[in-house]
């Protein structure tokens, strides 16, 4: 049986000392060992940015993409192959900027594919500008004198979509996001993870102290359901978004997968698709 060990490869990340997506690699390799994975029934799919890396430092099938594509491409596996689990792996900018209108179609489609956002409310990569993650105010190279535009609260968006799975964590509780983590792969359908993930070199507002002092974790909140979609709602708006835990869970919505009519329970990879000859050459005269 797989150890997290074994979703280690030989490849140094060279994020910056500090940066927060380290933990979130460790919680994948953590998550991915404890669910009963190995590394050939895991596949990462990750976008452009500085997060983006990530898919090419787990021992994993990996695939880097390009800004904002990474959940095309990684329903498209699963679509392929439903025997691999799937995690599609970004930035803020990556995800909520070019890359939103895959995200809220993801989310609507409801394909099992685990979605893992690294949040630094900034551009990283591309040396700190305002993400659509940034507040108000927010003073990067491309706002010197301030954003104008308001933060995009994604995780109301997210259940607002029809997200059945809504969670949210911080990259210095690697125990919580490792669990979060492996709660999303476990569930049966499209979820979406977002994590507090501070850029060190960039951002210097949302940092982790910053973090630590505004974060309210929702198991300290008595009462709260995450059956409950109306309560998520509300605890989101209450708290400016800054809460980590499960969010949000609806466990009786149906996957894409098990809607489609006909779809085989053998994925594509292991079909046969080869053509005849002579069904070949008859679609070819159709163009002729």
């Amino acid at each position: 049986m797989a150890t997290f060990k074994d979703f280690r490869n030989n490849i140094k990340p060279n994020w910056c000392p500090g940066c927060g997506d380290f933990s979130v690699q460790a919680a994948i390799q953590r998550a991915s060992a404890n669910v009963g994975l190995e590394p050939e029934n895991l596949a990462v799919v990750s976008g452009i940015g500085c997060s983006g890396r990530i898919s090419g430092y787990i021992n994993s099938y990996g695939f880097h993409s390009i800004h904002g594509r990474s959940l095309p491409i990684a329903q498209g596996v699963k679509m392929a192959n439903r025997d691999l689990t799937v995690i599609a792996s970004g930035g803020d900018g990556d995800g909520f900027a070019i890359g939103m209108a895959h995200t809220v179609h993801a989310i609507r489609r409801n394909i099992d594919v685990t979605y893992i956002v690294m949040d630094n409310h900034i551009y990283g990569l591309t040396k700190g500008q305002t993400s659509p993650r940034s507040a108000e105010g927010f003073k990067t190279k491309s706002t010197p004198t301030g954003s104008i535009e308001s933060q995009i609260s994604i995780m109301e968006l997210a259940i607002s979509s029809g997200a059945g799975f809504v969670a949210q964590s911080f990259s210095s509780d690697l125990k919580e996001l490792t669990s979060i983590i492996e709660q999303g792969i476990n569930h049966k359908g499209f979820s979406l993870i977002n994590v507090f993930s501070p850029c060190v070199t960039f951002n210097k507002v949302n940092t982790y102290e910053w973090f630590k002092e505004n974060i309210t974790k929702l198991d300290a909140i008595e009462g709260y359901d995450p059956a409950n979609r109306t309560q998520a709602v509300n605890t989101l708006m209450d708290h400016n978004g800054l809460v980590t835990g499960l969010i949000y869970q609806n466990k009786e919505r149906p996957s894409y997968e098990q809607l489609v009519n006909g779809f085989s329970e053998t994925g594509l990879v292991k079909q046969n698709i080869s053509l005849e000859k002579d069904t070949f050459d008859g679609l070819l005269t159709e163009f002729m």
